[in-house]
């Protein structure tokens, strides 16, 4: 009696992200979206100002530009070398050690986590009252905030290529109403062409290591091009060009347009900012171009902050399949759509995050400005400064037992000279976090934001450890990317024991 087998069904889900999907255009846009242009110079700006009260922030952006330039060289040198949706994770590890890497993952999902759902909340807050100003209609931040948070979530299971549309669209339209917007003030009967925000001068004394800090959270997303080196076209090529672009391009938009807002604020640019936030980059336009253009910006103002929203849904969605597809999470998280490539599981989870602290955040009362989308953006920015210091530690680590294929500039002298700027702006940082939070020093911010950090770092170390007795393939596993999910794990044996 013979038998007849029934065919198996395709699976699913996949273990692999879209391959050839993204061109240096589209990773562009991806970073530049998780930096938000329009709400780093209408808030960060004119909140630099206030806190600070130095005007020097032009020239911190580009100072800052020029450590994070050098510190690339060392990083898309490594993304020559390793090519996985974990990034910083991946690094570390293979570059420090898979306990550290472990360690690093948790922190890198805290840090972006904080961003996205701070997002949120800064969403539903500020869109609020435009609403009830342009409609008339008295809406619950938080319900606007959902809206945002389905929108994110439908867009986080499909193409990637589709995200990246949407990105552009929304990130073209804010960086030509920045330049709008900064020619604008420079045609204003009050500007006056100032030196003050392009002093280096000022970069020294008391409130400029936090105005520099300031200057980083502006760029952050930056670092996320090596994320879609899996899903790029070409990645030796593309990864490096669109940091670099993408660094040159935020540096530029930024200090030209501080410097025509400092320029056209008048004799006291700093009380102005105090007195009208981030309405200052707003106010000073519509002056010159109307009402209209005041409506359109406060629109486009929104608008960047779902760019930023799908940028960073989509860079947590990878960081999970990354540790999922390696057994670090559980195996779930690394399966993905195989129609799209999207990260689907990582992305519900992500999705979930997000829903519940909107409903914790309206159901307790607390303040979605300040408790979240304030005090949310600066925890994540303190991480990433964090998970960049390391990293950049990382590539030395790394380049010293793999030196084949590399020059000395990009494997010891860039990632030395960058590893010594960012230790110093990570200093600066933990040194001025108070100023950074706009609270008092010792308030519970000060200490929790960095206890945390700490809690995560040795809990992802001790769980490597564990995964070492316990799971010696899965150990090995750790930071290897797609070769960790097929189970071969001869190219990492064949590394240094870590």
């Amino acid at each position: 009696m013979s038998r007849t087998s029934t065919p198996a069904r395709p699976s699913q889900l996949s273990t692999a992200l879209a391959r050839d999907r993204l061109g240096v255009a589209a990773v562009v846009f991806f970073v530049m979206s998780a930096a938000a242009p329009l709400t780093v110079v209408a808030g960060v700006v004119p909140t630099g100002l206030a806190v600070t009260g130095l005007t020097a922030i032009s020239i911190a952006f580009l100072a800052v530009a020029l450590v994070l330039a050098v510190f690339a060289v060392g990083y898309v040198a490594m993304a020559r070398h390793i090519a996985n949706a974990g990034a910083f994770y991946a690094y570390i590890a293979r570059g420090i050690g898979r306990p550290f890497g472990v360690g690093a993952a948790w922190v890198a999902l805290l840090a972006y986590n904080s961003f996205q759902i701070a997002s949120y909340g800064g969403f539903g807050a500020i869109a609020a009252p435009l609403f009830a100003d342009w409609f008339g209609v008295e809406l619950p931040w938080w319900g606007i905030s959902l809206v945002a948070w389905a929108l994110v979530a439908v867009l986080g299971v499909r193409d990637v290529a589709v995200n990246g549309k949407v990105l552009a669209t929304l990130l073209i339209a804010e960086i030509v109403l920045v330049v709008i917007f900064s020619v604008a003030d420079m045609l204003t009967p009050d500007f006056a062409a100032s030196s003050a925000p392009l002093n280096p001068g000022s970069l020294v004394g008391a409130g400029a290591g936090a105005l520099l800090v300031m200057a980083v959270t502006g760029f952050v997303g930056f670092e996320q091009s090596v994320v879609f080196s899996e899903e790029s076209r070409d990645p030796r090529r593309t990864v490096p060009r669109a940091t670099y672009i993408a660094v040159a391009l935020i540096a530029v938009l930024y200090a030209f347009s501080a410097w025509a807002m400092i320029s056209a604020a008048g004799p006291d640019p700093v009380a102005r900012a105090g007195a009208e936030g981030p309405e200052l980059f707003f106010n000073l336009a519509s002056d010159r171009l109307g009402g209209t253009a005041l409506h359109l910006g406060h629109a486009l103002f929104l608008t960047s902050l779902i760019a930023a929203m799908i940028s960073f849904h989509n860079i947590i969605a990878r960081y999970t399949f990354s540790l999922g597809r390696e057994g670090v999470l559980p195996r779930a998280f690394g399966r993905t759509v195989p129609a799209t490539g999207a990260p689907k599981n990582g992305s519900l989870a992500q999705s979930a995050l997000g829903l519940t602290a909107i409903l914790v955040y309206a159901l307790a009362g607390w303040d979605p400005l300040v408790q979240l989308f304030f005090w949310g953006g600066t925890t994540g920015g303190i991480g990433v400064l964090l998970l960049i210091t390391v990293t950049s530690a990382a590539v030395i680590g790394y380049f010293a037992r793999n030196p084949e294929g590399e020059d000395a500039w990009h494997r010891i002298v860039a990632p030395v000279l960058g590893t010594v700027l960012l230790l110093v702006m990570t200093y600066l940082a933990l040194t001025n976090i108070a100023v950074l939070f706009g609270v008092a020093p010792g308030s519970t911010p000060t200490w929790a934001v960095p206890l945390a950090y700490a809690v995560l770092t040795l809990a992802g170390v001790l769980w490597a450890l564990i995964l070492r007795r316990s799971r010696p393939q899965v150990y090995r596993g750790i930071g290897m990317g797609a070769r960790s999910a097929g189970h071969s794990f001869r190219d990492a044996t064949s590394e240094a024991h870590q």
